[in-house]
């Protein structure tokens, strides 16, 4: 990790100096890093030690961070990571045009790679984060949602780039097509864990642990998987009540939200669809050759499932 960040402190280098402020104020706050971390992790578990792998770590990075000044922006965010967002701080437009500069700077760097099938799977992961993104807008305030359309979703604006990630430390190891296949399933099965158990702790987190504002996806309308649940789970007149808010996104009936929450026990079974995904990201790298990296991924699944940040 290391070697990512002296990749990733190199690459944010440009002649206008707002372009570092910004991205540096969001890269350097204190983020988990999973997704370079996964990449470096399925390295060492393939035996893989290609120098390439740290740029490419650096790469995932920077477009999950252009996807994050993007998102604050659409959600008018004002709290990430315990801080205020660059939107609040910058403004929307210096957060927009500097999500830019960050795609098409990690865009500069796959194509460094020379490898078509790298350039291949990051275009692709990007556009369909893209697409995950605005089908995420379209959904916004639908209280109809299913759980099929909220999977389909976070698998596309979340889970993609994990599953990208791990993905290519396959490639960069020169894995068969089967093992490839494995630690795409692996990343993709630990990031729809990470995004369901992120919507749950909207619901029971603390915003000092978190970093963010409770509550913040019931104002935007995302009806997430807790709200799902506790939607078939309601009474009839429980259901009229998340309508009326998931319609309106009103905040001011949270504590109220979150009763009908608890008494479904909606939360626990957002929490056991997580650990199901968990438990498929372990047994798609049960046929890896044991080491020290490959505990540390299962190690990383479990964790998941009690983060609280």
């Amino acid at each position: 990790m290391r070697e990512v960040d002296k990749v990733i402190a190199a690459r944010l280098d440009s002649s206008v100096a707002l372009v570092g402020d910004v991205a540096r104020y969001i890269i350097l706050a204190g983020g988990k890093r999973l997704r370079p971390a996964l990449l470096l992790l399925m390295s060492g578990a393939l035996q893989c030690s290609d120098a390439r792998r740290f740029n490419l770590a650096a790469v995932v990075e920077f477009i999950h961070t252009a996807t994050l000044l993007h998102d604050d922006v659409v959600d008018e965010s004002t709290l990430r990571r315990g801080r205020t967002t660059a939107n609040e701080s910058f403004g929307n437009p210096a957060s927009v045009l500097v999500g830019d500069f960050l795609y098409s700077r990690a865009f500069q760097m796959m194509v460094e790679t020379g490898d078509m099938r790298v350039m291949r799977i990051l275009a692709d992961a990007t556009n369909v984060i893209a697409e995950g993104e605005v089908q995420q807008l379209v959904n916004t305030h639908d209280a109809t949602l299913t759980e099929a359309g909220y999977l389909e979703v976070i698998r596309s604006k979340t889970a993609k780039l994990f599953e990208a990630s791990a993905r290519l430390a396959a490639v960069l190891a020169g894995a068969d097509a089967q093992v490839e296949q494995h630690c795409a399933e692996y990343g993709k099965a630990l990031g729809t864990a990470f995004q369901v158990i992120d919507d749950a702790l909207d619901y029971d987190g603390d915003v000092r642990e978190m970093g963010k504002n409770i509550g913040d996806d019931l104002r935007e309308g995302k009806m997430t998987l807790p709200l799902i649940i506790a939607m078939q789970r309601a009474n009839p007149g429980q259901q009229a009540l998340l309508r009326r808010v998931i319609e309106q996104g009103a905040t001011g009936e949270l504590t109220a939200v979150v009763d009908i929450v608890q008494a479904t026990e909606a939360m626990a079974a957002t929490r056991a669809a997580a650990a199901a995904q968990a438990q498929r990201a372990v047994d798609a790298i049960s046929t890896l050759k044991a080491n020290s990296y490959t505990e540390a991924l299962l190690q990383l699944a479990a964790q998941l499932l009690v983060r609280r940040v």
